[in-house]
């Protein structure tokens, strides 16, 4: 019964911090889609687009899925007709680099500042998607490709958008609530089995990659704010800068895959790039001593 009540109340707690953030914020991005206030600033990173080999015109889908999701990058990207490479490296930018106001808020929650945030994503994206765009062209291979299997949602209203909004953001969140519950109860069975108790393992570091890992951080962060004050300080920036940069990596890869982006180098390179900054960034910090570069909440 103690389990039980335990696994419920963090379930609770995490829900409503999950609850609070993404219904405005979804909301928020529909209504600066409505409007198309991001092409107005998409001028900012068209420097960047041609630094990674793609059309000025990716320059829309990059400002979109920065600061909305990847559904809207996609949207504006769809009819551009780029090359496996192309969409490849779009896909790794953006992986890395996306939903940037939402995920930093979660993040916030974990002790990361927004503004350390905003810039590990923009930069290890840009550098990551480079190196993409570098690697030989046999490496790719594109096994879909069409530009028919995504439609942009069309609104005749504000009010329409706005009903359909929080309808959308309120699903999304009992997804993410069913979710969270669900592992909650399975970490915390895992963790009162006799054998772990023995064996004086903490599994929350490895627990805590695997769900960010897969579920992404929106959908996933209410273990990984769970799972925070059981961490270590190191360990807890170890994992926050691995899934800033390596996350839903099968959901997200795949919305690109569907355009022509190839999965294994996709995948494989924000892997690579996850470990390499996460173990380099950690092993820097806590070496001379900078341990408040994340605070506990």
């Amino acid at each position: 019964m103690e389990f039980f009540k335990f696994s419920l109340n963090s379930s609770i707690k995490s829900s409503w911090i999950i609850i609070k953030l993404v219904i405005p914020i979804y909301i928020l991005a529909d209504i600066l889609y409505y409007y198309n206030t991001l092409s107005y600033v998409s001028f900012l990173v068209k420097p960047f687009t041609s630094f990674l080999g793609l059309p000025p015109e990716a320059s829309l889908s990059i400002i979109s899925g920065m600061f909305l999701n990847l559904y809207a990058a996609v949207a504006f990207a769809a009819p551009l007709h780029m090359s496996v490479v192309q969409w490849s490296v779009l896909a790794v930018f953006l992986g890395i680099c996306h939903s940037l106001v939402v995920e930093s808020a979660i993040m916030k929650k974990l002790g990361i500042s927004t503004l350390f945030s905003y810039s590990l994503r923009f930069f290890v994206g840009l550098i990551a998607a480079f190196t993409t765009s570098l690697l030989p062209k046999f490496l790719f291979s594109s096994a879909i490709s069409t530009t028919d299997v995504f439609h942009k949602t069309e609104y005749h209203s504000l009010s329409s958008l706005l009903f359909n909004s929080f309808e959308n953001a309120v699903i999304l969140s009992i997804k993410i609530i069913i979710l969270i519950t669900t592992l909650i109860f399975i970490m915390n069975f895992i963790k009162n089995l006799k054998f772990i108790k023995n064996s004086k393992k903490n599994i929350s570091k490895s627990f805590s990659i695997i769900v960010g890992l897969f579920l992404g951080i929106t959908y996933g962060a209410g273990i990984l704010i769970t799972e925070s004050s059981q961490l270590k300080k190191q360990d807890l920036f170890f994992i926050a800068i691995f899934l800033m940069i390596c996350h839903a990596v099968v959901e997200d890869t795949l919305l690109f895959v569907i355009f022509g982006a190839d999965f294994t180098v996709v995948l494989m390179v924000r892997i690579v790039f996850a470990l390499i900054f996460a173990y380099g960034l950690s092993k820097f910090y806590f070496k001379n001593n900078k341990d408040d570069i994340i605070s506990k909440k």
